[in-house]
């Protein structure tokens, strides 16, 4: 079976005969259980722009449906390629860290990398607010290779 690779997409048809839950333009993963079985499932909770992804999962097994889907880049870390003029004066620099999530829609959002001047800690600050863009950024980002380290090896 020719089925859609394990990560984020955007629905741009309904999932047949599952048109309520997992309707045309709606963020999903895609992802393949302990028994090898590709299912996709919608976005469950959110935490730290970050998406976490729950039940129930449906077992994927259109592959007309799945070559419909648009493939989304990751959640993660990233540069922008250039600079973005943000109205009222404001401005993100090119090259600046940005942290990209989704909404529920699956459109991209970034969240720009601060370095607050009052923090003890030599961190970067992502706000839980960030702006929507096109698909022509994001898919432009590059990723930046931010190491994740848990608390218990810090």
């Amino acid at each position: 079976m020719n089925l859609p690779d394990p990560g984020l997409y955007r629905t741009t048809q309904p999932y047949p005969g599952k048109e309520n839950e997992i309707p045309a333009g709606v963020l999903v993963y895609v992802g393949v259980n302990k028994d090898g079985v590709t299912f996709v499932v919608r976005p469950g909770s959110n935490k730290r722009n970050r998406w976490f992804w729950g039940e129930p999962t449906t077992p994927l097994r259109s592959t007309t449906w799945g070559q419909t889907l648009k493939s989304l880049p990751g959640e993660g870390f990233y540069t922008l390629p250039q600079e973005l003029q943000l109205g009222e004066g404001g401005v993100w620099r090119k090259n600046a860290i940005v942290q990209l999530g989704y909404n529920a829609e699956g459109r991209g959002i970034l969240f720009v990398g601060e370095d607050r001047e009052n923090e003890t800690n030599n961190v970067l600050h992502f706000s839980d607010k960030g702006i929507l863009v096109e698909d022509d950024l994001l898919f432009r980002l590059q990723w930046a290779p931010i190491l994740p380290v848990s608390s218990s090896n810090s």
